[in-house]
């Protein structure tokens, strides 16, 4: 068996150059994990500054401290929101989601849909993944050269969710770009409005203060009113249809906030993990020529594909009480965010993080969470939808090199490659 390859090893900057707020710093393929392993080796629970009017927030980087704050909801709520930006009361009331609670009513959220995610669930809609696996790829690889992004891992998932939630193929495309600009709100070539520019004070009441928000809103409750007292089986009539167990309705802007993550988390978290897989890939070939020995492998690679990929860099919670990590004392409201990115590299854990190897046993991945409530509701559809991708894709290339600039989203919260020019040669 081929040894695997070390990725290049640039090593940690000095703690000084370290900015975990400034989005620039995650346009570079290597910088953002080189600041990651210097806060893990010198200061694992580290505070960040922040430029006004956000305050600044604690980076919590090693994979154990990960595990407990992400546990412990009491302690660290979801409540005071998940991202970077700090939301007064009033609107995070408005644009409180599923991803934004915490006890009851999350339990309660998260159990209109839940069952429907489980692999058992999940298991029937195999065979149509293949197939629609097998047409995005026929259709890429006749072109030869091409953007992976664009036609095969941004094209798989969003057609997946659309049937998901019962919309027409033609609507995938306009998803997408609600997707790109929602998330990409840090990006001049996505947002609509910077996130970080004056103009987006207009938009301050929207998730994520993107305009796109209300086009997506507009387009659920369509959907909403169509099937509303009706039996469809997809995710839309199953939040309008269904009553949460808490017994408090699923209120008209609490189905806009739903039925928006859904939109959003369904597409680009699994895009931008199979982009970062194959550009792995590319760049490891010996691993490639593993899997496509012995495809058996590639459930198991799978793993090491999500901790590789870490397509969201973090999430953060809100300290409800005064409490002490790694002998810092974090005091009640302070911002705590979690880096998932950067426990999924932690030399504690894996043997030589900075390595990739398709046959890594007991990944021990938090890139969905570990074991907290808000543990990734999508994660089974996520490595199916993975697992089915690669076991097509595989048999059908001899050769995939480069073709050009890798782009990477700018943003310090999605992990995203949003350009990765290939060309191929068919087996």
């Amino acid at each position: 068996m081929t040894a695997p390859t070390t990725a290049r090893a640039t090593g940690p900057l000095p703690l000084e150059e370290v900015d975990l707020a400034d989005n620039d710093n995650f346009t570079d393929g290597d910088l953002p994990w080189r600041m990651l392993e210097t806060l893990r080796r010198e200061d694992p629970v580290h505070w960040q500054p922040e430029p006004a009017p956000n305050s600044g927030f604690w980076a919590v980087t090693r994979h154990a401290d990960i595990v407990t704050v992400d546990r412990d909801a009491e302690t660290f709520t979801s409540t005071g929101f998940t991202n970077l930006e700090e939301v007064d009361d009033a609107l995070k009331d408005k644009r409180r989601s599923l991803l934004e609670t915490d006890g009851l009513r999350h339990r309660a959220l998260r159990t209109l849909l839940q069952r429907r995610f489980t692999p058992r669930a999940l298991a029937p809609y195999e065979t149509y993944l293949r197939g629609l696996t097998a047409t995005t790829l026929d259709a890429a690889l006749a072109r030869g050269s091409f953007d992976f992004v664009k036609e095969v891992s941004a094209d798989f998932p969003i057609n997946v969710l659309a049937r998901l939630l019962d919309v027409p193929e033609g609507d995938t495309r306009q998803l997408i770009d609600w997707g790109n600009r929602i998330i990409g709100n840090t990006d001049p070539d996505y947002a609509d409005v910077l996130l970080e520019s004056e103009d987006s004070e207009r938009y301050r009441d929207l998730p994520f203060r993107s305009p796109a928000a209300l086009e997506v809103f507009e387009y659920g409750r369509a959907l909403a009113a169509a099937r509303r007292g009706k039996d469809g089986g997809d995710l839309v009539s199953a939040l309008v249809n269904s009553a949460p167990s808490d017994g408090v309705p699923l209120s008209p802007q609490d189905f806009d906030n739903y039925f928006l993550l859904l939109v959003v988390a369904g597409n680009e978290t699994t895009r931008h993990a199979i982009s970062h897989a194959m550009h792995a890939l590319i760049e490891h070939p010996e691993q490639l020529r593993l899997l496509q020995r012995d495809p058996s492998l590639i459930p198991g690679a799978v793993e090491e594909f999500l901790r590789w990929a870490s397509p969201v860099y973090h999430f953060r919670r809100t300290a409800t009480r005064d409490v002490e990590l790694r002998g810092k004392r974090i005091r009640r409201g302070d911002k705590v965010v979690l880096w998932f990115a950067s426990g999924n590299r932690d030399e504690d854990v894996f043997e030589e993080p900075g390595r990739f190897d398709v046959t890594r046993r007991n990944v021990d991945h938090v890139t969905f969470g570990k074991g907290g409530p808000h543990f990734c509701l999508g994660n089974s559809l996520a490595r199916m939808e993975m697992r089915i991708m690669f076991e097509e894709l595989l048999p059908r290339i001899a050769d995939i090199r480069l073709d050009g600039e890798v782009r990477r989203v700018r943003s310090n919260f999605v992990n995203g490659i949003k350009e990765l020019p290939v060309t191929v040669t068919r087996a």
